[in-house]
């Protein structure tokens, strides 16, 4: 119907810094930094000195000296992400979210109702900054590859539309860094070769790469060089994992401090999981050292849960493999991630063998039966009327960390 491409790449331009400049109006047009030791996020006024994320945070403040630094307000993101989501799906039920803070759309069955695929951009971009107050970019392009890099050249703020029929005159003239999967290791490599844009590349074709860059990379960036990308949007796709984390400033080395900071992570988790009706069977931990160093431990769970106790619980255990890794250092900031995610609507019951909770066992129903009577009163009454907490040195750890969250 429209001579326009009906794919869309929509991401949200900083999202945690714009967040933190959106919900506090004294940061707007500052430099901000959203972190602990690490630099998560950085504006775009601080990108303009040269930060990026990650970097450290004492390098960052060398850039910019006069930056804010805030350490976030993550459980903020995911509540205005799924916000963002919805709007998304008021244009058409073809979005796949591929992170917290993009995703694809596939138009082509909303123009007879909505009209070109660059007016329902432009409403799009409307809506998100007139309900949430957040910038919103988008690309529109024939694939989703095309999508993607023309959404990063709107940036900040802005829409970019590739014409149909003139994909490879925009393509070919762009730098290869601008392609997914050249990164500065990549770039050297094809630079050496005297590819320096991506009309070098489609012009070199796969075999003299293969021996540089292997056989797969090869054939696909050749094949991306030509926009030749037929993977579809796909429907109903969302992000396969549940989570939160918490920085801890300098740091913390006493371990009944940092039990009470995963005790306040699991109930977040557990919480959200709950809400969807989702439940997961694999646990990921991740600690952050100084440097900065990062330790990552798993767990597959006996079955799904969303059990906050046992969140916390497998939490613990994951926590304790991680700091044997310490060196002593102080731990800057816990995360913790449950995926493998199903409908939690059907629980294969397991027998009571050790007196513990894994899903299914007498212990953890009566688990489930108080994490929902607990999140019906905070539904109720507002969240803060009920925290979880431990008697002992972990209590105003844990209350200064739920009121910074």
């Amino acid at each position: 119907m429209f001579d326009e491409p009906a794919i869309l790449h929509a991401d949200l331009d900083a999202f945690y810094a714009s967040v933190e400049q959106m919900l506090d109006p004294r940061l707007r047009g500052r430099p901000v930094l959203v972190g602990g030791g690490i630099v998560v996020a950085a504006s775009y006024e601080a990108r303009a000195c040269g930060v990026k994320a990650p970097m450290a945070l004492r390098d960052a403040l060398q850039l910019c000296p006069d930056a804010v630094v805030v350490e976030g307000h993550f459980e903020k993101y995911l509540e205005l992400s799924g916000q963002v989501m919805e709007i998304l799906e008021s244009a058409t039920p073809a979005v796949e979210q591929i992170s917290v803070d993009e995703a694809f759309l596939d138009v082509s069955g909303s123009v007879h109702l909505l009209g070109r695929p660059s007016e329902i951009g432009r409403r799009l971009r409307r809506r998100v900054r007139e309900e949430l107050g957040l910038p919103l970019s988008i690309g529109i392009a024939s694939t989703k590859f095309l999508a993607k890099i023309a959404s990063a050249r709107a940036k900040p703020d802005g829409l970019l539309v590739v014409p149909l029929g003139r994909e490879l005159e925009f393509l070919h003239r762009l730098p290869v860094e601008a392609m997914w999967g050249v990164g500065k290791v990549t770039s050297r490599k094809l630079r050496r070769l005297g590819i320096g844009t991506v009309g070098d590349l489609s012009r070199v074709g796969p075999r003299p790469l293969v021996p540089v860059l292997g056989p797969y990379a090869a054939h696909r960036l050749t094949a991306l060089a030509d926009n030749r990308d037929p993977r579809p949007v796909q429907v109903g796709r969302r992000a396969g994992s549940v989570g939160s984390q918490t920085a801890l400033g300098r740091g913390l080395d006493e371990l009944e401090e940092m039990r009470t900071v995963v005790l306040g992570i699991a109930d977040r988790i557990g919480r959200r999981l709950r809400a969807r009706g989702r439940a997961g069977t694999t646990l990921h931990l991740r600690v952050r050292y100084p440097g900065p160093r990062i330790v990552s431990r798993s767990s597959r769970l006996p079955g799904p849960t969303a059990s906050t106790a046992t969140i916390a619980e497998v939490g613990m255990a994951l926590l304790g493999r991680a700091l044997e890794q310490s060196r002593g250092d102080p731990v800057t900031l816990i995360g913790m991630s449950v995926s493998g995610l199903q409908t939690d609507d059907v629980l294969q019951l397991a027998l009571d063998l050790d007196g513990g909770g894994p899903p299914g066992t007498t212990l953890d129903r009566k688990r489930r039966s108080l994490d929902a009577s607990v999140d019906a009163v905070r539904e109720r009454f507002g969240r803060g009327l009920l925290k979880l907490g431990r008697t002992g040195r972990g209590d105003d750890a844990f209350r200064r960390l739920s009121e910074k969250d």
